[in-house]
């Protein structure tokens, strides 16, 4: 099997898959594509809008939207925002201890239904823990884009992350 580091010897022959990286793996510059992509849906643009109770008629009725500038549905940007976060945590985050906080959050251009998101995060900062000796703080800055490579939305993220020897 190549690539074995993405795996853990469970037994002879048996190997269980390994996400996530541990604060010695993040290189200041470093940036991971992650994949892969996601093409929204318009199911999962209304029931993501009213289960966070963005009840704003432009993200669930089409004949107002048609009525906009947008002349069409427009995503909700939380729902651009989950899912583009969401399709880093397989590399980046996985073995997070903690979240610590989103900044300087910035929804540059529309999504629409049919749209497919790409994302990819550049680590921006390492530093071991002042107070958790076996733990370390990342900021990630996160880009999502379009099937065209528009930027969409981009995000700083803070977590606090394990060391490997821990």
């Amino acid at each position: 099997m190549d690539n074995l580091n993405k795996y853990i010897k469970v037994s002879e022959n048996r190997y269980r898959e390994k996400h996530g990286l541990f604060l010695e793996d993040f290189q200041v510059g470093t940036t991971i594509e992650h994949r892969p992509g996601r093409t929204i849906t318009l199911t999962d643009n209304i029931w993501q809008s009213l289960i966070s109770m963005n009840q704003h008629p432009i993200h669930i009725d089409k004949e107002f939207a048609r009525n906009t500038e947008f002349k069409e549905i427009l995503v909700s940007s939380l729902v651009t925002f989950n899912i583009v976060n969401g399709m880093t945590v397989n590399s980046m985050s996985n073995n997070v201890i903690a979240n610590l906080g989103w900044d300087n959050v910035r929804l540059l251009n529309p999504v629409f239904v049919g749209d497919t998101l790409y994302a990819e995060s550049e680590v921006l900062s390492v530093r071991e823990s002042k107070s958790r000796p076996n733990q370390g703080i990342v900021i990630i800055k996160t880009t999502g884009f379009k099937q065209d490579k528009t930027i969409v939305i981009q995000f700083n993220r803070t977590f606090l992350v394990p060391k490997f020897s821990s």
